[in-house]
């Protein structure tokens, strides 16, 4: 006869191939790059009404998606039932240089640091499939891999992990990367041992929050998007509003200033990962080039670049701005020949920088001649915004 095995018996065995499972996949993860590892049980957490919270308040911007996939968000289980372990990845991705100092070459634009290399998502998508490959062939689990790309709340998840914490910018701050990490998820229905949720350590420290420009953050651990110039560059599809146009500066795409005055970033090493290093092209480029570029060349310029999915017209809204800011009355030459753009986004964001940079009569003269052509109710609400 069969021997039989007792409950207290078969949950010891049950634990003991969860963690030896666990411990063969993170050796996995490490050989291919990753530099955190950490296990959390699919499931809801507390950032399911947070969640809510910032979705009432409309915190959330243009970003409709988010109120649309709320319950998927929420809950890992509502977007896959089968899953019972969610395993977090991160790469660091820790600047070289300070990102700050680009922000007093006012001629130049302030790219985030995390766009001037390689698309992240392509870069971990690759190494994610890779590993969840392992796992299905190995250990026979299923898998589901996200990076950036389904209703997952990725920060909230790592910080149960153990990757890291929210600090009170909402970002996720990691005692040894600091602010700097790229994140990726595997959800499966392989039951292993999950880590300790991090802890907070941000203590009384408010660095980040006094860092932003636009005012973003209401109080701590809360951001209202809607203010972040991140959102207003990258996810904002419309106009900027003025209250916001000056504090940009030269920040053409994203922003970095919360998160590279955070104390935590001591501890990190600068990125040793080749394709996460900043391409020549994006880690100081002339405002004078990129306001040239057309939708071919903008493609060109920015393939590879998660920019390239923000797409030209955006793109150059933002440059106009960073131009008007840059007091460089060379650059009246340029914002003109955007003032007849195709794209009224980039012809009302140039009005804004004449305005800014070139001496009166020229601004007369050449509102006389564009005003009476011009179509958009926005753009000539622009030209007519600085009249006397």
């Amino acid at each position: 006869m069969p021997t039989s095995i007792s409950k207290p018996v078969r949950a010891l065995q049950s634990r003991t191939d969860g963690a030896k499972r666990r411990a063969e996949i993170e050796t996995w993860a490490r050989d291919l790059g990753f530099s955190a590892f950490g296990v959390a049980a699919a499931g809801p957490g507390p950032e399911r009404d947070s969640l809510k919270e910032f979705l009432a308040r409309g915190f959330h911007g243009d970003m409709a998606w988010m109120a649309t996939h709320a319950v998927r968000r929420g809950d890992p289980n509502a977007l896959w039932p089968e899953a019972r372990s969610i395993i977090m990845l991160a790469a660091d991705y820790s600047p070289q240089h300070p990102p700050g100092d680009i922000l007093n070459a006012p001629e130049r634009g302030a790219i985030s640091v995390y766009a001037q290399g390689a698309d992240y998502h392509k870069v971990m998508k690759k190494r994610l499939k890779r590993l969840a490959g392992d796992i299905a062939q190995r250990l026979g689990g299923e898998v589901k891999l996200f990076v950036d790309t389904a209703p997952v709340m990725e920060k909230p998840l790592a910080m149960r992990a153990g990757l890291g914490w929210q600090g009170k910018h909402s970002n996720l701050v990691s005692r040894d990367f600091g602010s700097w990490l790229f994140l990726g998820e595997i959800f499966t229905t392989l039951v292993l041992p999950p880590d300790e949720a991090a802890r907070d350590a941000c203590g009384s420290c408010r660095a980040c929050l006094d860092s932003c420009p636009t005012n973003a953050f209401p109080a701590p651990y809360q951001l209202d998007a809607r203010r972040c110039i991140s959102y207003l560059t990258i996810e904002h599809k419309g106009h900027i509003a003025r209250e916001f146009r000056t504090a940009m500066g030269n920040r053409i795409y994203g922003c970095d200033d919360c998160l590279a005055v955070c104390p935590w970033n001591k501890f990190a090493r600068a990125g040793a990962e080749h394709a996460f290093q900043p391409r020549a092209e994006l880690s100081a480029p002339r405002l004078a080039a990129l306001a040239e570029l057309d939708d071919a060349a903008f493609r060109t310029y920015f393939s590879g670049s998660p920019i390239k999915r923000t797409g030209r017209d955006r793109f150059l809204r933002n440059v106009m701005i960073a131009i008007g800011n840059s007091g460089d009355l060379a650059l009246v030459g340029v914002v003109e020949r955007r003032l007849a753009d195709d794209s009224p986004l980039v012809r009302a964001m140039a009005v804004w920088a004449l305005a800014r940079l070139a001496p009166g009569p020229i601004f007369e003269k050449l509102r006389a001649e564009h005003l009476v052509n011009e179509s958009d109710s926005d753009v000539a609400a622009e030209w007519r915004a600085t009249e006397p």
